[in-house]
């Protein structure tokens, strides 16, 4: 069995990611506009750091649940989350606005309700 506080600690911390990118995002209207002016370049680095997060805890929420629970919300294609963070970490200079964009912009708020509804699910147990 895995420790639900500690999981729970993890999925609040993984829907405040999600919350920091949505509202972070919200006057990008595209791509460019993140390399538009410094300010922006700002919060490219910002998003990419929350993904980065986001995809470490991934990881952990995996690791600590023997690779079950994320698995029941297929919804999520958790390999590519994590997989994001390993290249955000590892090849940031060949970072992609365009992709940083699109998932910020078309998958995080999926993401945030799965989060979600994974943390009601375990409270509810």
């Amino acid at each position: 069995m895995y420790d639900k506080e500690l999981l729970l600690d993890l999925l609040e911390n993984m829907i405040l990611a999600t919350t920091k990118v949505l509202n972070r995002t919200k006057d990008i209207a595209s791509s460019d506009d993140f390399l538009d002016s410094e300010e922006n370049q700002i919060i490219l680095d910002s998003v990419c750091m929350q993904l980065v997060a986001l995809g470490e805890a991934v990881k952990e929420v995996d690791k600590l649940t023997d690779r079950e629970l994320l698995s029941r919300y297929d919804n999520i294609p958790w390999k590519q989350v994590s997989g994001m963070r390993d290249i955000l970490s590892h090849h940031y200079f060949d970072l992609n606005a365009e992709v940083v964009f699109d998932v910020s912009k078309n998958h995080m708020n999926e993401l945030k309700e799965t989060l979600q509804s994974i943390k009601s699910d375990l409270l509810k147990a």
